[in-house]
C-alpha cells in the first residue's frame, strides 16, 4: 500500500472512530479545551502510528486504547489535578463506547437499505430536508406543494423509515 492509499485508510478509519473517541475523552476529561487537545494528540499519534495498526481488528478498539493511555497521560500531567477516574473505570467507559459504535455501525447500514427503498418522491423529501438542508417552505417550493403537505409527508417517511430499520435490526438479532 503507497503513502496516499494509507492517508485515505486512515482518514476513513478516523472518520468512523472519531465521533466514539471523541465522546470517550470528553466523558474523561474535564474541560472543554483541554478534551479538545487531548483529542487532537490522539488523532496526531494515530496518524503516526497508523503503520502499527493490524488491520484484522477493529480500528475504534486500537484507537480507543490509545485515548485510554493519552487521557491518563493527561492527568498524570497535571499531578496538582486529581484523576477524576481510575484506569479501570476509563477501560469499562472504552469498552462501553465501543460496544455502542457496533449497535450506531449496524443501525446506520439498517439506514442506507431503508432509504434505498424508498420511492424516488420520499427519497427526494428526505435528500432535499437532510442532504440540502432545505426548509419546509424552501422543500414546498422546490417540489411544487405546500409546505404543511411537506411536513406531513416528511413525518409519514421517517415513520416508515423508523419502522424499516427497527424491522432489520429484528432480523439481524434473529
Amino acid at each position: 500500500m503507497d503513502e496516499k492509499q494509507k492517508r485515505e485508510e486512515f482518514t476513513h478509519c478516523w472518520l468512523e472512530a472519531e465521533p466514539s473517541v471523541s465522546a470517550y475523552v470528553f466523558a474523561s476529561v474535564t474541560g472543554f479545551h483541554d478534551a479538545e487537545d487531548v483529542v487532537q494528540r490522539i488523532a496526531q499519534e494515530l496518524a503516526r502510528r497508523f503503520d502499527e495498526y493490524d488491520s484484522s481488528r477493529p480500528f475504534l478498539g486500537w484507537a480507543l486504547w490509545i485515548a485510554k493511555s493519552r487521557v491518563i497521560d493527561f492527568y498524570r500531567a497535571r499531578d496538582r489535578t486529581p484523576v477524576v477516574f481510575s484506569d479501570e473505570l476509563l477501560g469499562q467507559l472504552a469498552d462501553t463506547i465501543a460496544k455502542q459504535a457496533d449497535r450506531r455501525s449496524h443501525r446506520r447500514e439498517a439506514l442506507e437499505a431503508c432509504l434505498d427503498e424508498l420511492p424516488p418522491r420520499s427519497r427526494r423529501l428526505i435528500d432535499l430536508r437532510y442532504v440540502e438542508e432545505l426548509s419546509a417552505t424552501e422543500m414546498a417550493l422546490e417540489t411544487d406543494t405546500t409546505s404543511g403537505s411537506v411536513r406531513v409527508l416528511l413525518s409519514r417517511v421517517r415513520t416508515v423509515l423508523a419502522s424499516c430499520i427497527e424491522r432489520r435490526l429484528a432480523m439481524e438479532n434473529a
